[in-house]
């Protein structure tokens, strides 16, 4: 039998597919995971309260099964999303009732229902095993994973797969995700690792990546042109730092919204001219329970000052906390695109605002195969970089996920799996070379 240590070292020591392949696999791997009976343990406390740190464990696992059409990758790194936190902290539901709800659709869904959860929905590998009927993927392959986890057999995905009825978010809504040593994942999930970055900045890249660019450069988001004033909240976050990157590449102009004059300074580095420091300038969309209109015209106007016109695209994604004002500043006839609610999912917002000036909000949910392949080229080209500011080994997911849970972050938290350190995994040291100052740069949007 085969040891997690040996195929570590197979990877870092460059071993080909063959050599890889002759490794048999153990029964055992380490995982973060959360346990079916304890999914009641936070109950009645705050949402703030709850400790992912407490409820998300480190330890032997049996490694994942595979099927057709599956892969098996040796994860060198992964990276903390929210839906992490979701998980561990049992909201907005227990995930436990996505996987009980897998298992009733097959005997490959009945293979994810289990009394523990493996999450995390990022990942960069190296592929160990294939299944019978994957052809273009093999033992050696260096990949990154997207989280867009479908079999497209219903006829409502083909357009668009996120439309497909049994779409699924890999890591949160099935099983075997990427915060452990060997992942399950569909070979429709793997795309070619981005060859001048290390493993765990090409991990931080798949989710926020590729749900900013559906959100902006898609047909399916608000298909943004050259010229568009895109309002971004959080523009130093990890959602809002991909969409800076893709608006300044695609012709746009942004307006980031940040929380600093040191973020402020660093986004005025990477080239937005237009930023709003929000804490500086004390805005707050609310007065107690009730909008505050007032302090959205104080807003809107300084966006009008900054470009001379509303926003073409609000880039949206706190929630609660901004909706209102998102609806409001965007201009006659502009979009509203959406995928998360950070700040709360209750959203309240004039529809005066919207019907009588013929605004429209896009909701957005990641990414189809497509998308997540184009956002990942350009991470590969050098076109767009990550944002990652900070990692953290396996052992210590739980406490990662703390800080997100927190808001104590910025960017993405990278976990390590099998990369024993950061720096690793570049095999493309010209490229890197041509890019250094622009990685450097963005890692500071998380410091």
């Amino acid at each position: 039998m085969g040891s997690i240590d040996q195929i570590r070292q197979a990877i870092l020591e460059g071993a080909g597919g063959d050599e890889l392949a002759a490794i048999e696999l153990p029964e055992t791997m380490r995982a973060a995971f959360t346990r079916k009976d304890e999914q009641d343990m936070f109950e009645g406390l705050e949402s703030k309260d709850k400790d992912p740190s407490k409820s998300l464990h480190v330890d032997e696992v049996p490694i994942p099964p595979l099927g057709p059409n599956e892969v098996l990758v040796g994860v060198m790194a992964s990276a903390i999303n929210f839906n992490t936190v979701w998980t561990s902290i049992f909201e907005p539901i227990s995930t436990f009732k996505f996987l009980e709800r897998f298992g009733k659709t097959s005997e490959y869904g009945a293979r994810h229902d289990l009394d523990h959860h493996i999450v995390g929905s990022d990942a960069s590998a190296v592929v160990l095993r294939v299944g019978p009927g994957v052809t273009s993927w093999k033992p050696g392959d260096q990949v990154t994973i997207h989280c867009n986890y479908v079999d497209l057999e219903a006829h409502e995905g083909h357009n668009d797969s996120m439309m497909d009825p049994g779409q699924k978010i890999w890591g949160f809504e099935t099983n075997f995700g990427g915060l452990a040593e060997i992942a399950m994942v569909k070979a429709n999930q793997l795309m070619p690792k981005p060859k001048h970055l290390t493993w765990e900045e090409a991990a931080c890249l798949g989710l926020v990546s590729s749900t900013s660019y559906r959100m902006l450069v898609s047909d399916n988001g608000a298909n943004m042109k050259q010229g568009d004033v895109v309002l971004i909240w959080g523009a130093t976050g990890g959602l809002g730092g991909f969409a800076c990157q893709y608006v300044l590449n695609g012709g746009g102009i942004p307006v980031g919204v940040v929380s600093s004059s040191e973020k402020a300074e660093i986004l005025q580095r990477i080239g937005v001219e237009h930023v709003i420091d929000r804490r500086a300038q004390g805005y707050n969309f609310w007065d107690g329970d009730e909008p505050d209109y007032g302090e959205m015209k104080r807003f809107g106007k300084q966006v009008r000052s900054m470009t001379g016109e509303d926003p073409d695209i609000v880039f949206e994604h706190p929630g609660r906390a901004t909706f209102g004002a998102s609806v409001f500043v965007a201009k006659r006839g502009g979009k509203i695109v959406t995928c998360a609610s950070t700040s709360g999912y209750r959203h309240e917002y004039d529809n005066r605002y919207l019907w009588m000036n013929l605004k429209s909000i896009i909701g957005s949910h990641f990414a189809n195969y497509k998308e997540a392949w184009e956002s990942n080229r350009l991470a590969a080209l050098g076109m767009i970089h990550p944002i990652l500011s900070k990692t953290y080994p396996l052992a210590e997911t739980g406490e990662a996920a703390s800080q997100v849970h927190k808001n104590l972050h910025a960017g993405k938290i990278g976990i390590r799996v099998l990369a024993p350190e950061d720096g690793l995994g570049v095999s493309n040291e010209e490229l890197r070379a041509q890019h250094l100052t622009e990685i450097e740069i963005f890692k500071q949007f998380s410091h």
